[in-house]
C-alpha cells in the first residue's frame, strides 16, 4: 500500500497515511480534530546513479555516492547534505 502526503490548506502541516490507491484523494479526517481540511500534495524522491553502474560509482571509504540536487528526498537544503 502506498504512503501519500497531505498538507493542511490551514496551516500547511504536512502528514502522511498509508492508504489504498483508490482512496488516495478521498477526505482525510484531521488527526488533531481542529478541522482543518488536508489536500494530498505531490511528493518528490532522488534518485541518482547509473542504470549500469560502474567503478566510481560506488562507496569509497565508507561515504555514500549520494548526490545531491535541488529534489532531493533527504529533505535539506542544496549543499548541506551529509549523505
Amino acid at each position: 500500500m502506498p504512503i501519500y502526503e497531505y498538507e493542511s490548506k490551514e496551516d500547511g502541516e504536512v502528514i502522511e497515511l498509508m492508504r489504498p490507491m483508490k482512496d488516495a484523494d478521498l477526505p482525510v479526517e484531521d488527526p488533531k480534530g481542529k478541522g482543518r481540511t488536508f489536500k494530498r500534495k505531490m511528493s518528490v524522491f532522488g534518485v541518482s546513479g547509473s542504470a549500469h553502474g560502474s567503478a566510481s560509482d560506488a562507496p569509497s571509504q565508507g561515504h555514500s555516492t549520494h548526490v545531491h540536487s535541488s529534489g532531493c528526498g533527504c529533505g535539506r537544503a542544496p549543499g548541506s547534505c551529509s549523505n
